[in-house]
């Protein structure tokens, strides 16, 4: 079963796009037993401690960011203006709570401005299209020198949702905010271990942890140059969609399984590894989803245009809410990413491989 403290820290940690080092710390912590680097950018990357260099290469790839905010100027009346680091729908910010943190690595709860009622006109009440620039955050302060004196706020301070994670045991339901992807650093860092004392793997097996997915998938486009796959797969906090299509037509179901991602906006899938993840799910038992997505991207876009071109197999953990203050998953659905994944990875030898690679085709 996946694990929950590790979860929790990692959901808890603060990391907004380019503000990713207190989830580097996390994952430091729970994977000493491997080794464990990072780059410039708070990209991490985790190998065996028997890493040979000498198989073919398959990258586990997860991003560490998280939709966040920065502090963009300070009005004479203390409110901070703001932009945001990742995609929110403007309509689920208001009244909501945040932490700014200071250069110091103070940490500041602030609310996301609202009208009160009371004080609303008329051709206000109904239905208002919102601009980020006429939203901000307040920290209880009354002037900008108080912001800057006492507070030690400055433009450029990230910002993230104030949410504390819980996991409800008896139902295996996680809450909290960031799943989108700190779903997706859990389930790397447990397939690792899954695999740590298989001695006759036919690849050696890389997590490589991304920074700044949320701002153009920017660190994958590093990771992927440096890790320089032959295959990778992909772990993605997948948006559920179980409560917006009819049964049947909905393909992101809280507790229906790890996701299997054949397109979306950033890549199409390779048929071979999606019939390589079919088999082994169905032969494991483990529940899966098939998804053909209109909309959103993974890292896979960068990651499957690296070198010669590198076969992505994206998996999604269904995660209610996501590029919002709070979610929710199923810790089963997690389950299955990791068994599906593991699975895969034990089942590559080198036909396999070269049936991924379309190395058949003459």
């Amino acid at each position: 079963m996946a694990d929950i403290q590790l979860m929790e820290e990692l959901s808890n940690a603060f990391g907004p796009s380019g503000f990713e080092e207190e989830v580097c710390r996390v994952i430091y912590r729970h994977t000493r037993e491997f080794q464990v680097t990072n780059d410039a950018m708070c990209n991490v990357y985790m190998r065996r401690k028997d890493f040979s260099g000498k198989k073919p290469v398959v990258m586990l790839d997860a991003h560490l960011d998280e939709c966040g905010f920065m502090v963009q100027s300070i009005r004479e009346n203390g409110l901070l203006n703001i932009l945001t680091l990742g995609g929110f729908h403007l309509t689920s910010l208001p009244a909501h709570s945040v932490i700014v943190r200071n250069g110091k690595g103070e940490r500041i709860r602030g609310i996301i401005t609202s009208k009160p009622v009371h004080f609303l006109k008329e051709s206000e009440r109904g239905n208002q299209d919102l601009d980020i620039e006429n939203l901000a955050v307040d920290v209880g302060a009354g002037s900008r020198k108080e912001v800057e004196e006492s507070y030690g706020i400055r433009p450029g301070d990230p910002i993230m949702p104030d949410v504390s994670f819980e996991y409800q045991e008896k139902r295996g339901i996680c809450f909290g905010k960031a799943f989108d992807n700190r779903l997706g650093c859990a389930c790397v860092v447990e397939t690792m271990r899954a695999l740590e004392q298989e001695n006759s793997l036919g690849v050696d097996v890389v997590g490589a942890f991304a920074a700044q997915e949320e701002v153009g998938t920017r660190g994958a486009a590093v990771t992927a140059q440096a890790v320089k796959p032959d295959l990778a797969i992909v772990f993605e906090g997948s948006p559920a969609d179980d409560f917006y299509y009819a049964p049947g037509l909905a393909q992101c179901v809280m507790g229906g399984g790890v996701q299997i991602r054949h397109m979306d906006k950033s890549y199409i899938s390779n048929p071979v590894f999606i019939e390589l993840a079919h088999r082994i799910g169905d032969a494991m038992g483990i529940s899966y989803q098939d998804a053909v997505r209109r909309g959103g991207s993974t890292n896979a876009g960068k990651i499957s245009l690296e070198g010669q071109a590198v076969p992505v197999l994206v998996l999604g953990i269904p995660s209610r809410y996501v590029h919002s203050h709070y979610n929710f998953c199923a810790v089963k659905d997690m389950d299955a990413a990791v068994d599906m994944a593991a699975g895969v990875i034990r089942s590559l030898d080198q036909e396999t491989i070269s049936r991924i690679l379309r190395k058949d085709l003459v």
